[in-house]
């Protein structure tokens, strides 16, 4: 099935639910690194989708209300996001999709508040969450299958 051919500067935009944490998202740039262009900026290929990172983005949990932070990442494309014949420098080319599943990897833990009288906020103990997110594409135009 034919979809639009993601190129230099498009965004990876993540949904705020990544299980039970909630994650104040901000959107991620894709950097291209195939040789061919489109409207004078290189497609994005095979591999490409894993330079995005978007460090700083606060998170809380039901269990854990004191913020704490960690960057946004894309753990996998869906199926449709991998072109199976349109290709540059030998790489599939990446499509618009429908979603991929992103990561969002602690780095400052959020906090659950102490019982009262009791010592200091209790870490989150885990290093990472996933979710999903979607491309937005300023090409409007391109394809590839």
């Amino acid at each position: 099935m034919s979809d639009l051919i993601l190129i230099e500067g498009d965004i990876a935009m993540f949904l705020p639910n990544f299980g039970p944490a909630i994650v104040v998202v901000k959107p991620g740039d894709l950097k291209a690194s195939g040789p061919a262009t489109l409207n004078g900026k290189k497609v994005c290929v095979d591999g490409d989708e894993t330079t995005v990172s978007v460090p700083g983005c606060i998170y809380i949990t039901p269990q854990y209300s004191i913020p704490g932070t960690g960057t946004l990442k894309i753990a996998a494309l869906d199926g449709n996001q991998k072109a199976r014949k349109t290709r540059s420098g030998g790489k599939p080319v990446l499509l618009k999709g429908a979603s991929f599943t992103a990561k969002f990897e602690v780095q400052n833990p959020a906090k659950q508040p102490p019982p009262p009288g009791t010592g200091s906020p209790i870490p989150d103990a885990m290093p990472q969450y996933y979710g999903s997110g979607m491309f937005v594409s300023m090409n409007i135009k391109f394809t590839g299958t």
